[in-house]
């Protein structure tokens, strides 16, 4: 995104996260600004959208990529707490930032969202049940906000990643997934909404 000119936010619970993302980008003169937010809080989520808009008088594109996974094993071990971790960041706290940004969207004619989900979310991951049941209802929630959002002129789309060697015999790279969701935030893809596109090297997936 900030290639093709965007102002760019990002946050990060960890500090030094921020200060590492914010100068790599500006060593690819970026146009950035860091902070820390755990998406998991109102108050930290009220403080990003607040500073968004203030340093960029708007909001136009809306990437939610945060995730957390505290479980590893079989579903039936997992406890409550777990379920409310995941769900918390996973899932809700992306619908509650889309709530919050629409308003500002809406005062600039439109906008973009993009979920990034997973390859999980079409097909369980063995060992991560509760983390894969959260990327699936990343699809639902993107369904499910375009057809609410489109009179908005508010675009909403997912992205299913998994960068393993699979068909094409190497690796993702960041920059392919990140070449994605740019397409998807563009005029090019202005007829695009309710959609998740995979980014799988060939992985076959789809509910």
């Amino acid at each position: 995104m900030g290639h093709r000119g965007a102002h760019v936010v990002v946050s990060s619970r960890r500090k030094e996260n921020v200060e590492k993302a914010v100068a790599l980008l500006q060593s690819e003169k970026i146009q950035v600004t860091g902070t820390t937010c755990n998406v998991g809080k109102r108050e930290d989520r009220e403080r990003l959208v607040k500073l968004t808009v203030e340093q960029c008088g708007g909001v136009d594109i809306f990437i939610s990529n945060a995730a957390v996974n505290p479980f590893f094993g079989n579903m039936m071990d997992s406890n409550e707490e777990v379920w409310d971790k995941i769900l918390d960041v996973n899932v809700k706290a992306a619908f509650l930032l889309t709530k919050l940004v629409v308003p500002h969207m809406e005062k600039r004619g439109g906008g973009s969202v993009v979920f990034v989900s997973s390859v999980a979310g079409y097909q369980p991951m063995q060992g991560l049940g509760p983390y894969s049941v959260s990327k699936t209802a990343l699809l639902g929630l993107t369904r499910a906000l375009a057809p609410e959002l489109a009179h908005s002129n508010i675009r909403v789309n997912s992205l299913a990643e998994f960068k393993k060697q699979l068909c094409i015999k190497r690796l993702g790279q960041p920059q392919e997934v990140g070449g994605v969701i740019a397409f998807l935030c563009s005029e090019e893809a202005s007829y695009i909404t309710g959609e998740t596109i995979t980014v799988t090297g060939g992985m076959g997936c789809r509910l």
